[in-house]
């Protein structure tokens, strides 16, 4: 399922993070009165009468870069040329865009050059400006103020819309118009492949590991992080089974992202993870694991996807009898949030076990799609109870009386209880584990979901 992107520009200060963390629902934007605090672009997922959407938040716009005049000459003078890049290639992506202007210093001259910008960045469908722009005039708190948007007309951009970000108003009817303009979610129609997602760090050697699965050099292969912009998707049959390749743009830290196009593309990434079944997580043999794979993994599974990490350039390092073990247990204790992934270590650059990648991502795409019989998960669970029922602070025990499997891709098991707040997280750890001593579901998450039983 592809959602809509909306995209939040304009220029420093206007309140462009504090409206992100309001349409998202949590505080994902610093927040802060300085001037051009938002240098990274943010992403998050907002949702308004059953309608959800991406929102991206951007740096500010500042359109006198270079100047003595700049407003954001207070320190962040390095970064504007790069935050207005970022801001006019998210407008090239989106599918709206939201304008922010400041409703308590009206229309400024920067406001006018910004306006400028995102004409110029609109292309004509079917003889219609397209991504709609909605001027949205922040700070609107008094009814003088919001009386006195008219003015706003002036940036020639349609009807200004009067809100306040901080306390909400105004934006109920916003999202109401927004909607209008936004396209419909859309599914890939009739592609019933396997959808396998090469991520991980740049330089990793994800592109290499394509071209080796592909048989031909399919992506531009260089030393140099971030050669790859967009997510490319390749198709294959491999013995007879649809599969399609998607390899991604590096993920970076934030701050560790190059400017302009590279920013847009980890944006990319994780659509890329969205929208596959199974995530090919690649790790640097030489650098061993980071605080930065750990982080990816964790995009992958809050996504629910299956999983296999693949430790590349294994042909570079010095090995004993005991390297790979050493390699293994490692990863294992950076990554214990998913014990379930199997690991294989390769070499895309020699070729080194590079035709088992294919066959055990298939393996676990077939146990992600596993069923489990009502019989055999009652008596894993009646088992289960036999041999651990932990005790509440209350004293009340936790008393599993049915469970059944409704779903897949992933697994999902509902188990009906006497109270499913007496379950620890434990607890439901203990009985993922019981479930996967008998179905391993391989580098598959499962879900385990408590219901209290009504008589």
């Amino acid at each position: 399922m592809t959602k809509p992107v909306v995209a939040l520009v304009g220029r420093p200060n206007v309140g462009k993070s504090t409206l992100f963390n309001r349409l998202c629902g949590e505080r994902i934007a610093i927040v802060d009165d300085t001037p051009g605090t938002t240098r990274d672009r943010l992403f998050g997922e907002a949702e308004w009468n059953g309608r959800k959407f991406d929102v991206v938040d951007t740096g500010g716009i500042d359109p006198t870069a270079g100047s003595r005049i700049s407003p954001l000459s207070v320190g962040s003078a390095d970064f504007i040329e790069e935050i207005r890049s970022q801001a006019v290639l998210a407008v090239t992506e989106a599918d709206a865009v939201l304008f922010l202007v400041d409703g308590i210093s009206g229309v400024t001259p920067a406001d006018m050059e910004v306006a400028g910008i995102l004409r110029k960045a609109q292309k004509m469908v079917d003889g219609v400006p397209y991504p709609p722009i909605l001027v949205v005039v922040n700070k609107a708190d008094s009814n003088r103020q919001r009386e006195g948007v008219h003015e706003f007309y002036e940036l020639g951009l349609g009807e200004p819309y009067p809100i306040s970000a901080i306390h909400g108003t105004g934006t109920g009817d916003l999202l109401d118009d927004l909607l209008k303009e936004l396209p419909k979610e859309t599914e890939e129609a009739g592609d019933d492949s396997v959808k396998i997602a090469i991520v991980g760090k740049p330089n990793v050697g994800k592109s290499s590991l394509l071209n080796r699965l592909v048989g031909e050099d399919r992506s531009i292969v260089s030393d140099i992080p971030g050669t790859t912009r967009d997510a490319v998707d390749t198709q294959i049959d491999y013995e007879g089974i649809p599969v399609t390749l998607i390899d991604t743009a590096g993920i970076r830290r934030r701050g560790k992202v190059d400017p302009g196009v590279e920013k847009f593309s980890v944006v990319r990434s994780m659509r890329a993870i969205e929208r596959c079944d199974v995530a090919l997580l690649m790790i640097d043999a030489v650098e061993g694991i980071t605080a930065q794979d750990a982080h990816i993994a964790g995009y992958v599974k809050d996504e629910w996807k299956s999983t296999v990490v693949i430790v590349n350039k294994w042909d570079a390092i010095e090995k004993d009898t005991y390297s790979m073990q050493q390699y293994t247990e490692r990863i294992r204790q950076e990554l214990n949030f998913m014990d379930y992934v199997p690991l294989l270590f390769i070499s895309a650059k020699t070729g080194q076990r590079v035709e088992q990648v294919l066959p055990l991502a298939l393996r676990v795409q077939e146990e992600r799609l596993a069923r489990i019989t009502t019989g055999a998960l009652n008596r894993i669970l009646q088992n289960a109870q036999e041999q651990h029922s932990p005790t509440s602070r209350t004293g009340t025990n936790i008393k599993l009386y049915y469970g059944t499997q409704v779903r897949t891709d992933p697994p999902t098991f509902m188990i009906y209880c006497n109270n499913p707040q007496l379950a620890h997280f434990t607890y439901l750890r203990f009985l993922e584990n019981q479930i996967r001593k008998v179905y391993p579901y391989t580098g598959t998450p499962i879900r385990l979901v408590l219901k209290p039983r009504h008589d």
